[in-house]
């Protein structure tokens, strides 16, 4: 069924409560067709300014467009999305947030018009089985996701969702969730966490914001998350908070952790992993990004 299609048959349905309309909705988002397995995405998207700057981060994110197979949609999982509650946003014309204060007008110009989709939405939802997954109508795209995502797609000519983080649950809920994506992956949605591993925004070194710069503890605990990565150690990372100071202080809240988490449940062990971007920023950030993608 064509989108169009989808949504003149979506506002003649009168409601979403009963059964026969949700199975009616499960049959059109069938037309998610199988496709070749897609990648998987963890992008560290730093400082709000990346949307407009010209660095070697966004350059990465550009060439990292050209590279990978143009996705039917995506579903992203921003940092910048903590709800009471599993949310997917589900609206044809998603608006631009501009969710930030104090940076130039010209980054409030922003604007990504990225198309929803409904269809992605509901396939989402009816995929996750450990929770109710509810359709917003409100939210749009943050900075977690438009600010990375249009240097890899900057005709924002492909379909876009984003999936809400429960703020009430605890890492490895977020990591289980996230398995029961994996289907999406091979019906061409490219899937992509967005936030930072290492973000202690109270302790940034802000005149070596733009500079190549770490504290000791935050070497360390990129060292260890880096190797536990490329190591497919999960359980360490999934137990992030008993893993010592460093680590503590690298993630003094989970929000823009968990995205990482997000992208790591969706390898499998016929997927080959490698970090990009891998780079401490101001003392007390990383933007180091993941790219999971089939073995050839």
């Amino acid at each position: 069924m064509k989108r169009t299609d989808f949504l003149k048959a979506l506002a003649v349905l009168p409601t979403l409560h009963s059964p026969m309309t949700l199975q009616a909705l499960h049959n059109m988002s069938s037309s998610l067709k199988n496709t070749s397995k897609m990648p998987v995405l963890f992008l560290g998207h730093g400082s709000p300014m990346n949307a407009i700057e010209d660095n070697e981060f966004v350059s990465s994110f550009k060439k990292l467009g050209t590279e990978l197979e143009r996705p039917k949609a995506i579903l992203c999982i921003s940092a910048h999305w903590e709800t009471n509650g599993t949310y997917v946003t589900a609206m044809s014309h998603p608006k631009t947030i501009h969710d930030f204060g104090g940076f130039p007008q010209a980054l409030f110009d922003v604007e990504y018009p990225a198309p929803g989709s409904p269809e992605l939405a509901l396939e989402t939802k009816e995929l996750i089985s450990t929770t109710e997954v509810g359709l917003d109508h409100k939210w749009g795209l943050d900075h977690g996701s438009w600010s990375v995502i249009k240097h890899l797609y900057p005709k924002a000519d492909i379909p876009v969702i984003q999936m809400s983080i429960d703020y009430s649950k605890p890492a490895l809920y977020h990591y289980d969730l996230a398995k029961q994506l994996a289907q999406l992956r091979h019906k061409g949605v490219l899937i992509v966490g967005s936030g930072n591993i290492i973000h202690n925004l109270r302790l940034v070194a802000w005149n070596k914001l733009n500079a190549p710069y770490a504290f000791d503890w935050a070497l360390e605990a990129r060292e260890k998350i880096n190797q536990s990565i490329l190591n497919h150690d999960h359980k360490t990372l999934i137990n992030y908070e008993a893993q010592g100071h460093a680590f503590k202080l690298s993630i003094p809240t989970p929000e823009h952790y968990y995205p990482l988490l997000y992208a790591l449940a969706l390898q499998d062990d016929k997927d080959d992993i490698s970090l990009f971007n891998d780079q401490p920023v101001g003392g007390s950030l990383s933007m180091t990004s993941v790219k999971i993608s089939a073995l050839s």
